[in-house]
């Protein structure tokens, strides 16, 4: 039977997007539906849009700002839509969120604090119960001890990226980060200033790196190594080797690490495991995790950093400046997700590993793609490269003409060239459709 808190959300497109309907499908759905819809359809693009030239005096934007990149994803999902205000059917495989709704006893915790008067200022680090929660969850997850002292709760996962490089690093310093990878990194790395080095990831490692390669690049002027896992975009885990290896690289040398752990119980096997989790290695880590993607709540924006005690104290100053603290009701409503029944966590991973392991399959039988199995997160990152096409091209030809929205490897950088990335946080049956669309388009055009 279905767990009532796993229902599948509503899809982007017109074509149903849920892989089945749980016990309280008859709720009426129209107002959410609308807003949903026109979100995506009307603010969201008006948002982009050009500006008619109106004003009397131009804008000078800071040099810093023709530093700053963005995710593509979000400008895929705009061609998608004005596509589909023309008529054509899209599969949408280019959003990187959970496909469910946030569980319902998580929402109904939200609810509840919002009618309890949890409208107000909280701490900047995070609310006392939040951070105690996190605390003994990330404690029993990596073998650590954590206090709430060295928590500090933030409105999303990408915060405690902008501001441990705001916090760290200087003009000048270097920041290894993996490529492919999270394109706000590398965004993030040269709004402040630093120097981006990028660590390629390797197929043939299963989209690991090279530690030999990470240890020639470290340099006087290394100040912070970035490490994701799961990965996104191409699902790779890091080893309990990996970590040990990586932990040597750096050795007694003052350099701190950014391990975005974001996709931590989005896992296909052994639970990947955590550097900080190593001797010696606790006080030069920053833990990223979050709400998002564990319990559906992208839209609740809710993340968090795990850190030695003195940054944390910094990191909160970071959020005192510019958010002055994370909604109250969507802490109460984290406290709930941390401490409450976890049945829906466990449901949406199980259903990712079977789409997954469908989707893999199928490409692995188109022509000119070959696709590894990822070991955690919900994207697939197969290879391309025997369609003799570049990826960008082929990802806009595969959204143009075969209607399947997915993401060039290159929007992950440039080592991604080569490669497409696909979410299989949509039904089964989208996901087949997909298939059978990018089949039928290589037949005819490869």
């Amino acid at each position: 039977m279905q767990n009532q808190n796993c229902r599948a959300a509503p899809g982007w497109a017109g074509v149903d997007t849920r892989p089945y309907v749980g016990c309280d499908a008859t709720r009426e759905r129209v107002t959410w539906a609308v807003l949903r819809g026109s979100w995506h359809d009307g603010a969201y693009n008006e948002q982009l849009a050009p500006m008619e030239n109106t004003t009397q005096y131009e804008l000078r934007l800071a040099q810093r700002m023709s530093r700053l990149g963005t995710e593509t994803a979000f400008e895929v999902l705009n061609k998608a839509r004005a596509l589909e205000k023309l008529g054509k059917k899209i599969v949408h495989l280019e959003i990187g969120e959970p496909d469910f709704d946030t569980p319902a006893n998580v929402v109904e915790a939200g609810i509840d604090a919002l009618r309890k008067g949890w409208t107000h200022y909280g701490p900047s680090a995070g609310l006392p119960e939040l951070r105690r929660a996190i605390a003994e969850d990330v404690s029993r997850s990596r073998g650590v001890k954590v206090t709430s002292d060295e928590i500090v709760v933030v409105p999303g996962g990408k915060p405690i990226i902008f501001f441990t490089l705001l916090a760290l690093a200087d003009v000048g310093d270097e920041i290894i980060y993996p490529n492919p990878g999270f394109p706000i990194y590398e965004s993030m790395i040269d709004y402040v200033g630093a120097r981006a080095v990028p660590i390629r990831l390797r197929e043939e490692k299963d989209f690991g790196f090279d530690v030999d390669e990470l240890a020639s690049l470290i340099t006087d002027r290394t100040r912070l190594i970035i490490l994701n896992s799961p990965h996104n975009p191409t699902g790779g885990v890091l080893s309990k080797q990996d970590i040990h290896d990586i932990a040597a690289a750096i050795g007694d040398r003052n350099i701190m690490v950014l391990s975005d752990e974001i996709y931590s119980r989005i896992f296909y096997g052994e639970r990947p495991a955590s550097i900080a989790s190593l001797p010696g290695m606790q006080e030069k880590t920053i833990i990223l995790d979050g709400f998002s993607k564990t319990y559906a709540m992208t839209g609740w924006r809710m993340g968090y950093g795990v850190m030695r005690p003195d940054l944390a104290t910094h990191i909160a100053r970071l959020m005192t400046n510019s958010n002055s603290c994370t909604a109250s009701f969507t802490q109460v409503a984290g406290i709930e997700a941390i401490r409450g029944d976890q049945s829906s966590v466990d449901h949406m991973r199980a259903e990712f590993q079977r789409r997954r392991d469908a989707f893999v399959a199928g490409l692995n039988r188109i022509k000119g793609f070959s696709c590894r199995m990822p070991k955690g997160a919900f994207y697939v990152f197969p290879n391309i490269m025997k369609t003799g096409w570049k990826s960008k091209k082929l990802a806009d030809a595969l959204l143009e003409e075969a209607g399947v929205a997915c993401l060039s490897g290159t929007a992950f950088g440039d080592f991604g060239e080569g490669y497409l990335r696909f979410s299989v946080a949509n039904s089964l049956q989208n996901l087949n459709q997909a298939l059978q669309q990018i089949d039928s388009w290589t037949e005819r055009n490869l």
